[in-house]
């Protein structure tokens, strides 16, 4: 048995430069919206970009953007050392980034909360989606912080929940998540940009937002759906 393509695929990937800085993306991104995005990325084959649509925002206006910052924890009763491990990790949370929490699918434990956004905000972190629960919900709210996440609980990790590793490649739902590739957060939800192609996927996006304003402008002028169509519209 030959593992050489299967190590080289679930290994970390190589943060190549892009013809514009992060942040500029980021902005950029932060612009048009998930739908979008969505659709170009179909456009390339890629159909299982979005995670599972019960990971939503804290507050509906929440966008976020940013390169991710991969976490992997799991259910674990464990307590040595646990609170050694997660400062480590904080401390490593680079500046224009999203934190990304597989959770391996936990529905008990909050992995996010107040003293971890104030922590984090501070390293110029953007915001955090976790495939789990935030608490200290009122506090994370003040702090005007993107939070996606799939439930709210009182439960702290400690004592039932820990981190196995960071920035490591992840998956969520259907979704591979490396280090470095652009996590865009709306009202929609959630979804994975690869970095690789992220560039080229924002200025599609980009176009898709200034022509549907045509498209929106045929319609309020009368236009019937088959005429919009005709004319290179869609629905």
């Amino acid at each position: 048995m030959n593992l050489d393509q299967l190590k080289a695929n679930r290994s970390k990937r190589e943060l190549k430069p892009l013809p514009i800085s992060d942040k500029e993306l980021c902005e950029r991104f932060s612009q048009v919206f998930t739908a979008a995005v969505n659709d170009v990325l179909r456009e390339n084959g890629l159909l299982h970009q979005v995670l599972p649509s019960n990971i939503m925002p804290l507050k509906d206006e929440m966008v976020l953007c940013g390169v991710a910052f991969t976490v992997k924890g799991s259910k674990n009763l464990t307590l040595e050392s646990e609170m050694e491990q997660r400062a480590k990790m904080l401390e490593e949370i680079g500046d224009g980034s999203v934190v990304v929490w597989d959770t391996s699918e936990d529905d008990e434990s909050a992995q996010w909360g107040e003293v971890m956004t104030m922590a984090s905000k501070l390293r110029g972190c953007k915001g955090a989606v976790v495939d789990g629960g935030v608490r200290d919900t009122n506090k994370v709210l003040e702090l005007e912080f993107p939070v996606f996440c799939k439930y709210r609980t009182s439960n702290g990790m400690l004592g039932r929940f820990r981190m196995i590793d960071w920035q490591i490649p992840v998956m969520i739902g259907q979704v591979f998540i490396y280090p470095g590739d652009i996590i865009f957060g709306d009202i929609d939800g959630v979804i994975v940009i690869p970095r690789d192609i992220a560039y080229d996927v924002l200025l599609r996006s980009e176009y898709i937002k200034e022509n549907e304003k045509e498209i929106k402008q045929m319609v309020l002028d009368g236009l019937t759906p088959t005429e919009v169509v005709k004319k290179g519209g869609y629905f």
